[in-house]
């Protein structure tokens, strides 16, 4: 009560005051019914102010101070949207409301709190909806994912289920194609942690194992053997000197100088029939 008192005090020095404005030690302290008209005193000042000065300085500093309880009451609407620490989501909407004051023009006569509320929660959104994706994606699918949502509540409603991609493209005037593009995208709004415990059984201890225990792995074998079936009918279409010196080479581990002994030629023409043929084997399984 004191501190309105004092609140109320200034505003009443400040209508008595010429072309200065009142000093308010703390302005995050001042009740929001003196704020508002202590405001109004501060923007008008503003206005007639020189930019860069001491003074200026002075009046829209105590404007965002006065005013962050705007900021406070606007940010309780997102207290419990996604990850986002409530700190954080103030300072976010604290830029919301210097925008809305660098702004604010009282010619309009509108209302402070109706002109800013719309930049603050405008900023809150932009923050959510720019740094909350646990993968990044195009904006123009991340908006999608909002409408997609609302679709699927009103859908939902009427249906008693849940709606399919095809009631999802009718509802909302797009292709099955477009549905399952955004549907596929969302699937990075979050993410889980490796760590998180998972539903399967427990170990030895009868601890429950993280998810990373239980993924599957590629297996390395798994490309040889692609490698293999590719290569066997390459290997059908080479002629019998060619079989013959990829099989003393790689089979039997053969040195070019013992392939030569072998057919009666230099380690030379070994070394340039043993190119060609590899050549053609990697032509054939690049196509």
């Amino acid at each position: 009560m004191e501190e309105q008192a004092v609140a109320s005090s200034d505003v009443d020095d400040a209508a008595v005051g010429v072309g200065e404005l009142p000093w308010i030690e703390d302005a995050g302290k001042v009740a929001p019914k003196d704020a508002r008209a202590l405001s109004k005193l501060f923007f008008d000042q503003l206005q007639v102010l020189e930019e860069g000065t001491r003074e200026y300085q002075y009046a829209r500093n105590t404007l965002i101070e006065m005013n962050l309880s705007l900021v406070r009451f606007a940010a309780g609407r997102f207290r419990n949207r996604g990850s986002g620490d409530m700190e954080d989501i103030v300072q976010v909407g604290t830029i919301g409301l210097i925008k809305a004051i660098d702004r604010f023009d009282l010619s309009r006569e509108v209302e402070f709190t109706s002109f800013a509320v719309p930049y603050i929660v405008g900023e809150i959104k932009r923050f959510f909806r720019d740094t909350t994706w646990a993968v990044h994606v195009p904006r123009r699918l991340q908006e999608l994912r909002v409408e997609m949502a609302k679709a699927k509540e009103q859908l939902a409603t009427g249906l008693d289920r849940e709606p399919t991609v095809k009631e999802l493209a009718a509802h909302l005037g797009l292709t099955e194609d477009e549905v399952i593009e955004g549907l596929v995208a969302s699937n990075g709004y979050t993410a889980g942690s490796l760590d998180m415990p998972t539903d399967a059984e427990a170990g030895p201890s009868n601890q429950s194992r993280a998810l990373a225990d239980v993924l599957g792995e590629p297996d390395p074998a798994m490309e040889t053997i692609e490698d293999l079936h590719t290569l066997a009918p390459l290997l059908d279409q080479l002629d019998d000197r060619e079989r013959r010196i990829i099989n003393m080479r790689f089979g039997q581990e053969m040195t070019q100088s013992q392939i030569g002994a072998e057919l009666g030629v230099s380690q030379m023409q070994v070394s340039r029939l043993l190119s060609r043929t590899l050549t053609k084997l990697r032509t054939g399984m690049l196509a």
